[in-house]
Formats: C-alpha cells, sequence, structure tokens
C-alpha cells in the first residue's frame, strides 16, 4: 500500500532505479484503476523536475505525482484492455484502406495532443507496447508507462509517431502513390504540429487514390499494378 491509499496489484517491470505498477487507488470508487511510475537513485532528482513542471492540460492522463520515502511516485490513468500496435498490423493482415485511415488519423491526433508535455513523457506514451487498441471500440488509448529514456526532445515525438504510423499505412501494392509520398516525408518534420498538418493535407489525396483504385475492373487492376511495380523498382 502506497500512501495508504494505492493497493499494488502487481509489478509490471522492474529496473534500476525503476519500477512500474499496476494499482488501485481505494478512494476512487469510479475509475480506480491506475499506473504507477516509481522512481529513484539518479532519476528520482530527473522526473521529479519532468512532473513538477507537468500540468494537467498537457496530459490528462496525469493525476498526481508525489514523494514517498526515498522514491518519486507518478500515476496515471491506466488503460489495460486492448491490443498493441504490433498485434494490431502486421504483415498480412487484413485491415481494408477505410480503417487503416481511420487508424492513422487516431494515432496521429493522439500523439498531437502530447506535443506539450515533456518529451520524456511524451515519447515514452509512443512505445510500441503503451499504443493500445481498445476491443471493443474504434479508438486509440496510450498507456502512460514512462520507462526512463535517454536525452529526447519534441522532433523525437514527431519521429515515434512516423515509426508507429508507418506500421497503419504500410505502402502495400494497393496504396496509391500519394500514401507513398507521405510515407517518405515522415522522418522530416521537426514537431508533431508539423506532422499532422502534412497528415491532414495527405489523407484527402490518399483516401481519393484508394477509390479510383476500387473503381478499378480487375484487369485494370493488373495493369496499375504492373505500372506501379516498374515505376517504383525505377524510383530506388
Amino acid at each position: 500500500m502506497i500512501r495508504e491509499r494505492y493497493k499494488i496489484v502487481r509489478i509490471l517491470s522492474m529496473s534500476e532505479d525503476y519500477i512500474l505498477a499496476e494499482a488501485v487507488d481505494i478512494q476512487d470508487r469510479e475509475t480506480p484503476d491506475c499506473l504507477i511510475n516509481l522512481y529513484g537513485g539518479e532519476l528520482l532528482h530527473r522526473y521529479g523536475r519532468i512532473y513538477a513542471d507537468l500540468r494537467p492540460e498537457q496530459c490528462t492522463s496525469f493525476q498526481r505525482a508525489f514523494l514517498e520515502d526515498i522514491t518519486l511516485a507518478a500515476v496515471f490513468s491506466n488503460c489495460r484492455e486492448g491490443m498493441t500496435i504490433d498485434q494490431m498490423f502486421f504483415k498480412g493482415d487484413k485491415w481494408n484502406w477505410p480503417e487503416r485511415l481511420e487508424y492513422a488519423e487516431l494515432l496521429l491526433h493522439a500523439a498531437l495532443l502530447l506535443e506539450e508535455a515533456p518529451p520524456e513523457i511524451g515519447c515514452a506514451a509512443l512505445r510500441s507496447d503503451n499504443i493500445l487498441f481498445p476491443y471493443y471500440r474504434r479508438a486509440v488509448e496510450l498507456r502512460f508507462a514512462v520507462i526512463p529514456m535517454g536525452e529526447v526532445n519534441r522532433r523525437e515525438l514527431a519521429l515515434m509517431a512516423g515509426d508507429q504510423v508507418r506500421k497503419i499505412l504500410p505502402g502495400r501494392i494497393s496504396a496509391p502513390d500519394e500514401e507513398l509520398a507521405f510515407r517518405r516525408q515522415l522522418s522530416l518534420f521537426p514537431s508533431m504540429v508539423a506532422l499532422y498538418s502534412a497528415w491532414r493535407e495527405a489523407k484527402g489525396p490518399i483516401q481519393a487514390g484508394y477509390e479510383e483504385w476500387d473503381s478499378k475492373n480487375l484487369i485494370k487492376k493488373g495493369i496499375t499494378i504492373l505500372k506501379r511495380v516498374w515505376k517504383r523498382r525505377g524510383s530506388k
């Protein structure tokens, strides 16, 4: 029990100076499940400064941070049910293009909301095992297992978001050139604002490209595939 309020349910991760635990807030009857990040040693001072400056509007899942003996505890709302991004999107998965565009929008919007949060928190939330897709509704939820990372900045947030959205938009042979062009830009954006703005501009042309593909008969699709293979091999 931490502060006679948080009952530890299980330890999810443990390393030097860091513990991640699922807990229950016995004072909260509506949403008692929470995630507690515990920092000690040299991490205490570093993350103490980060959480001290964190404002509620920068991360709505953040609840509070406090000292417990010689340990810093940071409490976040917990989301436990869902599939990780690597479980959802993989080579050979069966998602159609409207679903992919919707999930790409949901992920990039969730990442955009982290733009003003400290990059140590935002980047940790975009790790593959922290991006969850609930089982029974179309949504993206971020789990704030804020595992210690090296030095990161706001550009790292955009780079990580770009790496993750590549999994949703894999650039398969049926993908229009507009999707491939967007994928090629993903390592160039200096911030999430710039990345999301580019996505909003690219989304319409990508959708139009897929709609054109769907309108073709089997023979025309075969011809289009041959042209794309030739063109894309030539551009490498």
